[in-house]
């Protein structure tokens, strides 16, 4: 059974994404640091974009760029900025960095059993940045894409079994 994606715009710049994932936190956490498991799930795939790299030292200090390119666009597309918190398999906090109106975006792993209760918080520099990330689709591929991660988790999952 697929487990619901909420997104719910919490004030006039914080927008929430929840869902809870079948399998503990630590694997949906691995899911988002090893930029090899991001390449398999971050993109939405309806939305044809392509990745060309993925580079993440997610650590607190570090930084990531994600560069993408799209059938339409003969520019290259880069999402960059730096980890401000990590903690394993709890937290992790992140700037986006490419524009002035980026977001500071928190993700949370909560085990509950077997499950792991996922919170995605981002807050925007102000209610008008959030206004238009919500008006030019970006903040709408998350239920699709969390959905890529949970057939990514079946597969981890599985092979941690296998290594048990």
């Amino acid at each position: 059974m697929k487990n619901p994606t909420t997104v719910e715009r919490k004030s006039e710049r914080e927008l929430v994404v929840t869902r809870t994932f079948n399998g503990p936190a630590h694997i949906v956490f691995e899911a988002w640091t090893r930029p090899e498991l991001l390449q398999r799930w971050w993109v939405p795939q309806s939305c044809d974009l392509s990745f060309i790299s993925c580079e993440a030292d997610v650590r607190t200090g570090g930084t990531y760029r994600f560069v993408f390119s799209h059938p339409d666009s003969e520019q290259a597309m880069a999402f960059f900025g730096r980890y401000i918190e990590v903690i394993p398999h709890s937290r992790i906090v992140w700037t986006n960095e490419e524009s002035p109106e980026g977001a500071i975006s928190t993700v949370t792993f909560e085990e509950k059993g077997d499950e792991t209760l996922l919170v995605l918080h981002e807050l925007y520099p102000s209610k008008q940045a959030l206004d238009d990330a919500i008006a030019s689709g970006s903040t709408s591929g998350a239920d699709e894409q969390f959905g890529q991660l949970d057939t990514l988790l079946v597969t981890l999952a599985d092979h941690e079994k296998a290594r048990s």
